[in-house]
């Protein structure tokens, strides 16, 4: 890793809002901007993929921030060259039904309601509404 050439200009922010300068910094050397190499960059992808890794502790160990990294995945999986160690995505098996299916036969299902000294029996296939009827027309008989 390295830091890039640039400069960097620094303006005394007192005298900014009167129009004119009275100061002016020109700071040499790197402007703390660093530069990676593809290299370099493949390696903290491939880390960031490993298992139980967070992207977030492995930017912040490598002085790079979590969109950086997730970006570089992305321009590594566009160019085919994604780092090995990305986990493998599980392979399906296909599901193969032989013949056809066979039709279940469900016992039916018997209700009975008592009421007082009044038991009514039915199937459970009998109509929520006229099974209510049923029932209001025993209340109202006794």
């Amino acid at each position: 890793m390295g830091l890039d050439g640039k400069k960097d200009a620094h303006l005394d922010s007192s005298t900014v809002g009167s129009g004119a300068v009275s100061r002016l910094e020109v700071l040499e050397g790197p402007s703390g901007r660093r530069v990676r190499s593809d290299a370099e960059w493949a390696r903290i992808v491939g880390e960031s993929l490993l298992p139980g890794a967070q992207v977030a502790e492995v930017a912040r160990k490598h002085g790079a921030t979590r969109w950086q990294i997730y970006d570089w995945r992305r321009r590594f999986r566009q160019r085919g060259e994604l780092p090995s160690c990305e986990a493998p995505q599980p392979p399906f098996a296909p599901l193969v039904v032989d013949g056809p299916l066979e039709e279940r036969h469900v016992p039916a299902v018997k209700l009975e309601i008592a009421i007082g000294d009044v038991v009514v029996r039915t199937d459970a296939a009998i109509d929520g509404e006229q099974l209510s009827r049923l029932i209001r027309a025993v209340r109202a008989s006794r």
